[in-house]
């Protein structure tokens, strides 16, 4: 049954919150004398932090019960508890898990209190379990519980900063706040600002990320590599500097052929830089023994992966996804790639099912999930042609979309959608191979045609032109057509696309 729909908060804000929730992880400090309690780290928290942030729950659950009867009075141990409960609770999206464990954070919150308020990790620490909170929060829609806690946590974090400046534990959660702050929708801005009195800024975020990473050089520093994979969300999503995050992570200690989560987030920022069969290697070896507690986006990922480079097995992981997963994120967004896959094997019907299946089964929270079902109810499937130029771009197969749409002029397309597509792709395979004078007429006619008809074409279009600009150092330019981006609607990505044009225009301010 088709499930009511809640407020959205989507965009590239998702993949964002994502990396967050799977590495807002906990810390310690030295022995504090005097103190009822204290946070220490000792070698057997530091394996149990490890098998918590390789999901390898069960062994992590055993050695931290053991932790906490042999040293009791080490908070380390709840911290990294609570840390695990959310991490479960984002991956399965099951709301009875969801329910049930949410009754421990009071409980924990008042431990952690009992600590020395002299030092920095007394407030740090109440802070980081309120942000991991609300991040599952945000995954079940309860956006008043999720900024409530942001707030309680923010108010926290500034204090902290004011006492201990230097402080990098804080200084990393801020940074986090202040780039989530600045591209928050506006619909959802009022709320934000009134619960949590934050004003985002995107070069305050990614100084804050800066000093971090440099000062981890020097010391050890727990959190250097959660603190890199963010700085590279930040690069990507709102620098818009996709290079520099993939060198970024590059220089990190990540282990994605033992770690689950590095996978993902390496294959992730892969998928978004243009490396799809990189993507695909990571994914491929992906761990997935009993050991380690199932992360069924692995799958999902794996199949779209496949997908863009035209595979014919890629329905086989995305069926395993589907059979597999008990969430409601990327249900029919799989359906549509299904649908798609039969699509370009000539499956007409298998496409309609599919389809119908899209309708029918998921929920609408995520962007992607959003398109799809759009899609399945206008009625009218993606042109083939269309459809392989659209994957193999979105692979980062640039030579090979090219030559796909060069085999078919711009009237082959009879439908005024599939022109106005065939314009915007054609805009986007030549800014990729930088041929922006190319890019330019392209992403204009695209404009042209789509603007009166909500096409997202339309609004994509002059987001690029504007990022063009911007790279041009044109920033009369640039912020004209960002402007107009954010004056358009769209059928698809609307909130996406304003998140990206105002991302854009705080750059050209700030810069």
């Amino acid at each position: 049954m088709q499930q009511p729909l809640k407020p959205k908060l989507s965009g590239f804000l998702m993949p964002m919150l994502q990396a967050a929730a799977l590495w807002l992880w906990c810390s310690a400090s030295p022995v504090l004398a005097n103190a009822p309690f204290r946070y220490e780290i000792t070698p057997s928290s530091q394996q149990a932090y490890e098998l918590v942030t390789s999901l390898r729950f069960a062994e992590a659950q055993l050695l931290l019960t053991y932790i906490k009867k042999s040293d009791p009075d080490n908070l380390i141990a709840l911290h990294l508890e609570n840390y695990q409960d959310c991490l479960t609770v984002y991956i399965s999206e099951d709301e009875a898990t969801f329910n049930r464990l949410k009754k421990k954070k009071n409980e924990r919150m008042a431990l952690l209190m009992q600590c020395d308020p002299n030092s920095p990790w007394y407030r740090y620490t109440q802070a980081d379990v309120r942000l991991q909170w609300a991040m599952a929060h945000l995954k079940f829609g309860e956006y008043l519980a999720a900024f409530t806690e942001v707030g309680k946590a923010h108010k926290l974090l500034r204090k902290n900063q004011e006492l201990y400046p230097r402080f990098l534990p804080n200084l990393k959660d801020m940074a986090l706040l202040q780039a989530v702050a600045s591209v928050i929708p506006d619909n959802f801005r009022w709320g934000m600002k009134f619960l949590t009195g934050l004003e985002g800024s995107i070069a305050q975020s990614r100084k804050m990320m800066e000093e971090v990473l440099q000062k981890a050089r020097t010391e050890h520093f727990l959190f250097e590599t959660e603190t890199r994979v963010l700085y590279a969300f930040l690069l990507l999503h709102l620098a818009n500097d996709g290079e520099a995050a993939w060198r970024t992570m590059n220089a990190g200690h990540l282990q994605p052929d033992t770690n689950p989560v590095h996978c993902f987030i390496m294959a992730n920022i892969a998928m978004r830089t243009g490396r799809n069969d990189k993507a695909v290697a990571l994914l491929e070896k992906c761990p997935r023994s009993s050991a380690y507690t199932p992360l069924p986006f692995i799958d999902q990922m794996l199949g779209v992966a496949k997908l863009r480079r035209l595979d014919k097995d890629a329905d086989r992981y995305l069926l395993k996804f589907l059979q597999q997963y008990k969430g409601h994120n990327f249900i029919k967004e799989s359906w549509q790639k299904l649908a798609w896959h039969a699509l370009l094997q000539g499956d007409n019907q298998g496409y309609q099912r599919c389809i119908a299946q899209c309708i029918s089964q998921g929920h609408t929270t995520s962007g992607s999930d959003r398109s799809a079902m759009r899609e399945a109810r206008s009625g009218l499937a993606p042109h083939p042609v269309l459809l392989r130029a659209r994957l193999l771009f979105d692979g980062g197969y640039y030579a090979k979309a090219l030559e796909e749409l060069k085999n078919h002029p711009p009237t082959y397309f009879v439908n005024d959608r599939y022109r106005a597509e065939y314009a915007y792709r054609m805009g986007r395979i030549y800014h990729s191979l930088q041929q922006l004078d190319e890019a330019i007429k392209y992403y204009q006619s695209a404009m042209r045609q789509g603007s009166s008809q909500g096409y997202f074409f339309a609004c994509n279009a002059c987001l690029q032109l504007g990022l063009i600009y911007e790279q041009r150092q044109q920033k009369d330019k640039a912020k004209e057509y960002l402007q107009r981006c954010l004056s358009l609607e769209s059928d698809e990505y609307e909130t996406e696309l304003h998140q990206k044009a105002k991302a854009g225009l705080n750059r050209l301010r700030q810069g």
